[in-house]
């Protein structure tokens, strides 16, 4: 349970900064994109932030349960395992639920589709850094 812990910790922090940098590097490339949350259907007023901004350990710690159960099924060097991890996780977990919330939300093709790419890239970072730490 201690290497969970500790792996959970360094998958957060790292998707933390990977996730944020991002999101600036994003924002200065593609400012139109991002006016599409500037929405009633967002949350705005800052009064839950908080979650917004620990979702990367909430999903460090879920995704280092599932390396630890599923670890054994992916081999080869660390890069390929992550890929392979990330793949995995995007296509079981994130694609049903992104369907789903395309063809009931009042959300554009384009933003759903970045959230299963930027949701398969924190799954792949944190595959190869549970390769690294958890082999």
């Amino acid at each position: 349970m201690k290497k969970v812990l500790i792996s959970g910790i360094i998958v957060g922090v790292t998707l933390f900064l990977v996730s944020y940098g991002g999101l600036f590097v994003a924002i200065r490339l593609f400012p139109h994109f991002f006016e599409e949350y500037i929405s009633v259907m967002f949350n705005s007023d800052g009064s839950r932030d908080f979650y917004f901004y620990t979702h990367v350990f909430v999903i460090g710690f879920a995704l280092t349960l599932f390396w630890k159960r599923f670890k054994v099924l992916f081999k080869g060097p660390s890069i390929i395992r992550g890929l392979e991890f990330g793949g995995t996780y995007a296509l079981v977990s994130l694609l049903p639920i992104f369907w789903l919330s395309y063809s009931t939300l009042d959300i554009t093709f384009k933003m759903v589709a970045s959230w299963f790419i930027y949701g398969l890239i924190q799954a792949t970072v944190a595959g190869v850094i549970l390769s690294k730490t958890n082999p």
